[in-house]
This record gives structure tokens, C-alpha cells and sequence, in this order.
């Protein structure tokens, strides 16, 4: 199942560091199948609020995400960024091959008292 890593990033001002963190981060997650899906390009918000930009950074499975974000590689690049970008990350697993949403609206409605 693919898992996706999201940064939610705010205030990136224009650093070295940062621009060095971005030369450096896709020799980092390579090696573990990862790819770039979304890299700062323009949103449109829909509801709420979503000041800043998102990455979003696909691989195979939850074993390489959690690899390449513990490897000493990107550990070593990871400060470039957050000592200049608040933000906030998250690992989130996908959705099955044959997910199907019927299910589990399914288990919802099996979930709610009768009445």
C-alpha cells in the first residue's frame, strides 16, 4: 500500500540552507522509492484555511517512508529546513488497491445506535 509523506509548510522565507535542503532531499529519499507528487506548487483553498505551500512525497510502502525519514542522510539535511520553515508533517498510508468507500460507510452505519 503507498504511503505519502505531506509537509504543510509556512513562512519559508528565502534562506541558503533552505535552497540547500531542496538541492539535496531527492538524493535522500531515492534510495527508499520515494518521489516528489507535489512540490510547492500553487492550491486553491476550498474551505478553511491553508496558508503556506505543501510537498507531498509518495513511496511504496510505510517500511521505506519510515526508512528514508530516519536515514542518516535526510537527518542530516533535515535541520536546513526546520530551523527557517515552520510546518507541520505527517506519514499517512493510502488506500488499498480495491478500496472501496461503500464499506466502510458500511461499518458507520452498523457502528450507530438504532433508531
Amino acid at each position: 500500500m503507498p504511503t505519502y509523506v505531506i509537509a504543510h509548510l509556512r513562512d519559508a522565507a528565502p534562506h541558503p540552507d533552505v535552497a540547500e535542503y531542496i538541492e539535496r532531499i531527492t538524493a535522500t529519499f531515492a534510495p527508499h522509492g520515494g518521489r516528489f507528487l507535489v512540490h510547492a506548487t500553487q492550491h486553491e483553498v476550498k474551505e478553511g484555511a491553508w496558508p503556506g505551500n505543501v510537498v507531498m512525497i509518495g513511496f511504496p510502502g510505510p517500511a521505506e517512508a519510515q526508512a528514508w525519514w530516519n536515514s542518516p542522510e535526510y537527518q542530516e539535511i533535515a535541520p536546513l529546513r526546520s530551523r527557517h520553515v515552520d510546518g507541520d508533517i505527517i506519514v499517512v498510508d493510502g488506500v488499498p488497491e480495491g478500496y472501496d468507500p461503500a464499506r466502510t460507510a458500511a461499518a458507520m452505519r452498523e457502528a450507530l445506535p438504532a433508531g
